[in-house]
């Protein structure tokens, strides 16, 4: 079973417009609501790849109602904390081109009582767990090395971790030695104080990761693909071309599909290369659709490998 945590779920609302533009109007093609959170997304690819998997998620407030209504339809086991402030709302607007702009709220506060159940929620099923996935940023009053602590407690357990977060969060959970952290670029740079711009500096980057303390690393580069670094292999996995309809989600379906593919004893490489297959492959789609499993198998083909060392 693979464990997903969103602790800082949302309301997602999605619009597509015709285009996006500074100082003049665009007009709205079409508009979604969904149950929003990295977590709750890798969980969605991950059952519709035929895995078994277990989201944990919080809840609280008037938003939160919808939210678990939205959730109920996903198809998968889901864990509910109870909290007492409202979830938060976020916003994305992309337009015919792919472009997108994203507004998320920070996040409700959460007591330290309402940590320790999600703490024990997460607990409790790592005894039946192979990997846990914490995913998403973790709400304004959270402490920032809350991440780190679970990955400590599932190493206990001998249960692997994916870390896909950004800021602090990311700072310390890193050095809590997670099994693999996939930060995408604006992540990895914000990690590093620094600009990474060409292919030297992504190849740096992974390296000055991994030395942080992470097993593998996984920098996410959008259409450029992924570079990335365990103890055996430095690569690149490189998507073909396409025309993205819509990144949103792009990323959680990278994350899932990664260890999708470690789950079924696939080697570094081509679990990378399943992700990457899975991230392209649900960029072409509207919204927040996710691709399945055969249209990730029909990119997969597509996706190039190219070992560095």
């Amino acid at each position: 079973m693979i464990l997903t945590l969103t602790v800082n779920p949302a309301i997602d609302r999605n619009i597509l417009v015709d285009r996006l533009v500074f100082e003049d109007r665009a007009y709205i093609l079409s508009r979604n609501e969904s149950a929003g959170g990295r977590g709750i997304n890798a969980s969605r690819v991950l059952h519709s790849f035929g895995a078994k998997t277990v989201a944990v998620v919080t809840s609280g407030g008037e938003n939160g109602n919808r939210f678990e209504k939205l959730l109920a339809k996903s198809g998968f086991p889901v864990k509910v904390v109870c909290i007492s402030h409202d979830i938060r709302t976020n916003f994305a607007i992309t337009d015919r081109q792919g472009l997108t702009v994203k507004l998320n709220e920070l996040g409700p506060p959460i007591s330290a009582e309402e940590l320790a159940s999600v703490e024990k929620a997460v607990e409790t099923r790592l005894k039946t767990a192979s990997w846990l996935m914490l995913c998403g940023s973790i709400p304004p009053d959270v402490s920032t090395d809350f991440y780190a602590k679970l990955i400590r407690i599932a190493h206990d357990h001998k249960v692997k971790t994916l870390l896909d977060t950004d800021g602090d969060a990311l700072v310390h959970g890193v050095e809590a030695g997670p099994t693999v952290v996939m930060p995408n670029q604006p992540e990895a740079e914000r990690l590093l104080n620094r600009a990474l711009i060409t292919r030297q500096h992504f190849m740096d980057a992974v390296a000055r990761i991994k030395a942080m303390g992470p097993e593998s690393v996984l920098l996410s580069l959008g259409s450029r693909g992924v570079v990335a670094l365990n103890d055996h292999h430095l690569m690149e996995a490189l998507p073909p071309r396409i025309d993205a309809l819509s990144p949103i989600g792009a990323g959680d379906a990278l994350a899932a599909a990664f260890v999708w593919a470690a789950t079924k004893k696939k080697d570094f490489p081509d679990c990378v290369r399943w992700a990457v297959a899975a991230g392209t492959a649900s960029a072409q789609l509207p919204g927040m659709e996710f691709a399945s499993l055969e249209q990730t198998k029909e990119t997969y083909r597509s996706v190039e490998v190219k070992l560095v060392r």
